[in-house]
């Protein structure tokens, strides 16, 4: 059995995607499903169950609702698990889910940084595991495991409160498990540009499933923007934020943007008042609102996972994706030393993107 955990929407379809992507697999037509795609990818020796361990933030949730009835409709197995329900949560959670574990010949994750996550690896002994993309993450995932660090997120500042010391066994005990040895072999499927340490298998997400169910979009004649967490991960300073979407709107027509699943509601009002913008909260993942269209001649981002995941979903449709860089200036006193270069190396690794400068 292969056993996927995901903790958020884009996990869940990269998860789609690497099932689509396995050797072997085959595309049935499934005509009497009128609420879903027409054609399904099946795992051909091993079945698939995805386990969500449901966040909190409600848009998170609304996506995660929608893409597990795709999942179903491929015809996998999902299990919803309300993996944060109060604070009984977590044990019930990892009580219920043991038995799974020790049965999975695969593990498929979406986040190696999760402690959540971190503690199912704990608890079980498969052979292989795989790692699928959750974002830009990744790229700094595969670069700590090739220089043999400790497993922090790139934006935070790597403080050791009373909680890190508690987890640290836990992170320690993961990230052996996320090292490949004679008896583990792992996998990392991405659409990101990595340099594995030896050992690591990678795999590239091309998107052939989005590409397969969803479009081709109808193209407008505008652009349209895509938002960013960056103020809400505590990166970018709100005010530099807010101005560089205006500028970024005015000189290029933009008229809609497409919020970031945790952006604020604040914040996003404020965005619409300030910039004219219309606000579209999306209920997918920005690679199958694409697909699906309407979708801007030009897409305009800042540094994100989608200035690499967009060109590959939008292939062969002359959307062309255009990135702004950060600023130094619109960094946060508290931004994490590493911010400015990771975020100067998303952009830079980005194929197929039109490179745009900071709005003065």
């Amino acid at each position: 059995m292969n056993l996927a955990f995901v903790e958020s929407p884009v996990q869940l379809l990269n998860v789609l995607e690497w099932a689509h992507s396995r050797p072997g697999a085959t595309l049935d037509r499934v005509p009497s499903q009128p609420t879903g795609p027409a054609a399904a990818a099946r795992l051909p020796v091993a079945e698939l169950t995805v386990v969500v361990l449901s966040p909190t933030d409600p848009m998170s949730r609304g996506q995660l609702r929608r893409m597990a009835e795709l999942a179903r409709d491929e015809g996998f197995t999902v299990r919803w698990q309300e993996a944060r329900g109060g604070t009984k949560a977590p044990l019930k959670t990892v009580r219920e889910l043991a038995p799974m574990l020790h049965r999975a010949e695969r593990i498929v994750i979406g986040d190696p940084f999760s402690r959540y996550v971190q503690l199912l690896l704990t608890m079980t002994g498969s052979r292989d595991l795989t790692v699928v993309d959750d974002g830009t993450a990744t790229m700094e995932f595969v670069a700590q495991l090739a220089r043999g660090e400790k497993l922090v997120r790139w934006h935070r500042r790597g403080r050791r409160g009373m909680r890190e010391l508690v987890l640290a066994p836990v992170t320690f005990l993961a990230r052996r498990r996320l090292t490949p040895s004679r008896s583990r072999q792992v996998e990392v499927f991405t659409s990101m540009p990595v340099e594995p340490p030896p050992g690591i298998t990678v795999t590239a997400n091309r998107f052939a499933w989005t590409r397969s169910r969803f479009g081709p979009p109808k193209i407008t004649r505008g652009a349209d923007l895509v938002g960013t967490s960056l103020v809400e991960t505590g990166v970018v300073d709100l005010d530099q934020y807010v101005e560089a979407v205006a500028a970024l709107a005015r000189a290029h027509g933009a008229t809609r943007y497409f919020a970031h699943r945790r952006e604020s509601s604040d914040k996003l009002h404020r965005l619409a008042v300030e910039t004219g913008l219309e606000i579209v909260r999306p209920d997918l993942p920005l690679e199958l609102i694409a697909r699906r269209g309407p979708i801007g001649r030009t897409v305009l981002s800042f540094p994100s996972t989608v200035v690499h995941t967009l060109p590959l979903a939008l292939v062969g449709t002359g959307v062309q994706v255009a990135v702004c860089d950060i600023a130094p200036e619109w960094l946060r006193d508290s931004a994490s030393p590493r911010a400015q270069g990771f975020l100067a190396g998303v952009t830079g690794t980005a194929r197929d993107v039109q490179r745009l400068p900071a709005p003065a």
